[in-house]
């Protein structure tokens, strides 16, 4: 594998910061992959533009800056218009469809899904929606086992959460599942210029 680039955005108090150590413990501790993750935020505690980037290679990572994605998750709009430029043409924009009504033009594959709704309606706590984007960074990227994904997030949720952040992380499976079987049906998912 050559190198792989992902990166989740939003807002800071989304928990994006701890979704993308998990996708990177995930892959390269239980995953035995080459893994970098770093991460930004803006001083806010809540509201402020927030990121976290992993880059996955077979090989060591030379540099552990992203700067072409090859997914990109953003849970705002402003996130969406500040990374969607960095996407590669084959890559995926992973958006909710609630919080992101408008997606620039470009060559990638654009999955809208509820992600939010998702966390607040089916599992009571928006809160974990953060471990519904591990379920479908994971599952969408190909990177992680289930299993191995199962493994970061028990080892990283607070105890007593452990069961809310389980189900949320099936949830995550369940919305990029379907979203698959919905590109593989023929339904259009590509946007191009």
């Amino acid at each position: 594998m050559e190198r792989y680039e992902i990166r989740l955005s939003g807002e800071g108090g989304q928990g994006l910061v701890l979704a993308g150590a998990i996708v990177a413990e995930a892959v390269g501790i239980y995953g035995g992959k080459q893994v970098t993750y770093t991460q930004s935020y803006g001083p806010e505690s809540r509201g402020g533009s927030c990121r976290s980037d992993v880059v996955v290679s077979d090989e060591p990572v030379d540099y552990p800056i992203c700067t072409r994605l090859d997914l990109l998750l953003a849970l705002t709009q402003k996130a969406c218009d500040s990374y969607s430029p960095q996407l590669k043409n084959d890559g995926i924009l992973i958006v909710d469809e609630n919080r992101v009504s408008v997606v620039p033009p470009g060559s990638f594959r654009l999955c809208r899904l509820p992600i939010l709704q998702t966390a607040r309606v089916k599992l009571a706590k928006e809160v974990v929606a953060n471990m519904v984007c591990v379920g479908i960074v994971g599952m969408l990227s190909g990177l992680a086992s289930k299993e191995d994904l199962h493994k970061a997030v028990l080892a990283r949720v607070p105890k007593g959460t452990q069961e809310i952040n389980r189900r949320a992380l099936e949830a995550g499976f369940g919305l990029a599942n379907a979203w698959l079987e919905q590109a593989a049906g023929g339904t259009p998912c590509l946007v191009s210029r």
